[in-house]
């Protein structure tokens, strides 16, 4: 599955009244465009990301829009943010298969609401993130002041982004709005009026829009909160020191039974051998151990929840690559990978001649000096499936810390 990801960021911000675009107003350090685009291009599920701009930032984009791991497009923006999404739909991909839509003035989007919202959209068509209301809810009467009815607070949800469509139902809603001159004020309204089901999917109540000046201060209180949890050393407040996590520890495990015929890949390096590891992918245990410690020290659950063995995309792939995703995931939270440790368990044949590659490929996908990757290798002394031979498995134990 090919996934799109258009940023909305073509608006000025009028109603927020700043000097310049509201999305680029820094947020606990970190300008607001860039949290949101980080989350996206950081994610394992996207494969591109087009962000659409006020003209004036498309011909002088920010440094951290000019280079990116994967690709990322500039397109101008349009009067209506319906036009901005319109432009960016041109310039992606065709190849896509689901494109998700995300406005750059919500920066507190997780990992895992974008994955729900995306793996919702390829199931249903449409899906769009919600929060349902807490509040009692009135409408009103303008011309007269007065409530004019009260509506059931259980069938009453608050829209968020991100939002995600199968192509051809986006497509199709696009075209519906060009033709019949329909303004709404997200996709999945237009998706609505096309005659497609849009399917809720439960959203998160930090991921706030920045809209008013009174908003910062929610945002910079969720940006501190974020970040103060895993930041080194102590946080004070009202004069009381209070302790700081100076990291987050996760533990991986992975185990494939061994067959003639597969390449022997270990921590992304090709050994001699006359069986190799059966898996949808190359079945790497080192990286697969890697990743699930990465993506459970940042509570992101396991490899087989983001990349999963009934989905086409990831067979044959390189566990490297899939470590790599993974590292981006977790950095899109503010962490970096401090050092892993893994032990390989495996009879024949020997892996020390290679411990040093091995080394320097998972580093170089995780984005660390090699120093801080210990690999070691172990037998079974016969026992079991691995100790018989049938088997390989490894351990391992990664570090994140708040960057």
């Amino acid at each position: 599955m090919f996934v799109s990801a258009i940023i909305a960021a073509g608006g000025r911000g009028q109603r927020f009244g700043a000097a310049e675009p509201k999305q680029l107003l820094k947020v606990g350090g970190r300008p607001v465009l860039e949290r949101s685009v980080s989350a996206f291009l950081a994610h394992p599920t996207v494969d591109e990301v087009v962000i659409a701009l006020p003209q004036e930032l498309v011909d002088d984009p920010p440094a951290y829009l000019r280079a990116a791991a994967k690709p990322l497009h500039v397109v101008a923006g349009g009067a209506r943010r319906q036009d901005s999404v319109a432009n960016g739909f041109r310039a992606a991909a065709t190849a896509s298969d689901v494109i998700v839509i995300h406005d750059a003035a919500r920066p507190f989007a997780s990992a895992d609401l974008i994955a729900r919202t995306i793996a919702a959209a390829a199931e249903c068509g449409a899906a769009l993130a919600a929060l349902a209301a807490r509040d009692t809810v009135k409408r009103g009467d303008n011309a007269t002041g007065v409530v004019a009815e009260t509506l059931p607070r259980d069938s009453i949800f608050l829209a968020q982004t991100p939002q995600a469509f199968r192509r051809d139902v986006l497509q199709a809603a696009l075209a519906l709005a060009g033709r019949d001159a329909v303004d709404a004020t997200d996709e999945a309204t237009l998706a609505e009026r096309a005659g497609y089901q849009v399917r809720l999917v439960e959203g998160e109540a930090s991921n706030i829009k920045i809209t008013t000046p009174e908003d910062l201060p929610i945002a910079e209180a969720i940006a501190r909160s974020a970040d103060a949890f895993a930041r080194p050393g102590s946080l004070e407040r009202d004069g009381v020191s209070r302790a700081v996590r100076t990291g987050r520890a996760g533990t991986g495990y992975d185990l494939h039974r061994l067959v003639a015929g597969r390449p022997l890949v270990v921590g992304g390096v090709t050994i001699p051998s006359d069986r190799g590891a059966l898996g949808h992918s190359d079945a790497d245990v080192v990286c697969h151990a890697i990743t699930d410690a990465i993506l459970g020290a940042a509570g992101f659950g396991d490899i087989g929840r983001h990349f999963p063995d009934t989905d086409p995309r990831w067979k044959d792939a390189s566990s490297l690559d899939l470590l790599a995703r993974a590292a981006r995931m977790v950095a899109a939270e503010g962490f970096e990978v401090g050092n892993v440790d893994v032990t390989i368990v495996l009879e024949t044949p020997k892996i020390r001649d290679h411990v040093d590659a091995m080394r320097r490929a998972v580093a170089a996908s995780i984005g660390i000096d090699a120093d801080r990757v210990s690999i070691k290798g172990k037998t079974n002394e016969g026992v079991d499936a691995v100790g018989r031979g049938e088997a390989i498995a490894a351990h391992a134990i990664a570090l994140i810390r708040a960057r």
